[in-house]
């Protein structure tokens, strides 16, 4: 259900603690509600049914969905898609006849119109390709995770949710310890907290201007040439590869985003018979065992950093 993600802390703007209803939500994500690229649109994003991935039951379905106390959601975004070369071309094509016609070839801001021309008159035959972003909320622990493979793409959903419900604000969750500081110290020999253990990828960067970079994959990391790497080459981990209490694994950056999220295959029940059965128990297990992973990793950064 979850493959990255990026966490937020909760706030209202005014500071205080964000609180509303699940009603409430509903309804300023229904004034977002997703809907398709019109012709000569080049993007459009908004929100749709978690549960059916679309519009669901002829764009009425709920676009959160509450399941043991966690609320999720998830943010469509459809482009159209236009080849460089294509629109080159185009506009080739359309500055060729502009010089016929005034006998002079166009000039910088005249090439600039003529590629908005050319963008313009090609959309409408342009392919589109759709990307599903998953949002879940943890109202009672005041957190929102994004599940998302970039930070661009998070902040994306996240700007999208602010101007979705009135009052909300959204900080990026930090921590005391740095992840990098943390990394470091677990592969240079300390210990992990017991809650985690090391497993067999990671990656490592030097700081200096060469920028020079290591990676391993199904490669023990408790060996000598990769406590050089750290302690006399002075590269810093930018990925390391965590298990969480042996049922969940994750790649964790050094900007504090989970990545390659895997939950035990055997938590989850392989006998369900119907769709929405699955996605109820899938949210369930799946939160229910992140949102005890999460506190455990801040804390194994020295807890939250607190806001200026």
């Amino acid at each position: 259900m979850f493959k990255n993600l990026v966490v937020y802390r909760l706030a209202a703007a005014s500071g205080e603690p964000w609180g509303p209803t699940l009603t409430e939500v509903e309804d300023g994500l229904a004034k977002a509600r997703f809907v398709p690229c019109m012709a000569t649109q080049p993007m459009s994003a908004g929100w749709v049914s978690p549960r059916h991935g679309d519009g669901g039951e002829g764009g009425t379905a709920p676009l959160v969905e509450s399941i043991g106390g966690q609320w999720l959601m998830r943010l469509m975004v459809e482009q159209k898609v236009l080849p460089s070369a294509v629109v080159k071309r185009r506009v080739e094509e359309l500055a060729k006849k502009s010089e016929q016609a005034t006998g002079r070839k166009p000039g910088k801001r005249h090439a600039k119109e003529l590629k908005e021309e050319a963008v313009l008159a090609l959309l409408p035959q342009a392919f589109t390709k759709q990307a599903s972003v998953n949002v879940w909320m943890d109202t009672k622990a005041q957190l929102l995770m994004v599940d998302a493979s970039s930070a661009k793409r998070a902040e994306e959903a996240a700007t999208m949710l602010v101007q979705s419900l009135d009052g909300l604000a959204l900080r990026l969750v930090q921590t005391t310890l740095s992840p990098a500081a943390a990394m470091t110290a677990w592969l240079a020999g300390g210990e992990p907290p017991s809650a985690f253990t090391v497993d067999r990828e990671c990656e490592l960067k030097s700081a200096d201007e060469m920028k020079s970079v290591v990676r391993y994959a199904r490669h023990p990391l408790d060996t000598d040439e990769v406590r050089a790497h750290v302690m006399a080459g002075g590269k810093q981990p930018t990925r390391l590869a965590l298990t969480w209490k042996g049922r969940v694994s994750f790649v964790l950056t050094d900007t504090l985003q989970i990545k390659k999220l895997s939950v035990d295959d055997g938590l989850f029940d392989a006998g369900r018979s119907r769709a929405d059965e699955g996605f109820d128990a899938d949210a369930a297990i799946a939160t229910g065992e992140l949102r005890q992973l999460i506190p455990d990793l801040v804390a194994a950064l020295d807890g939250e950093l607190a806001p200026a």
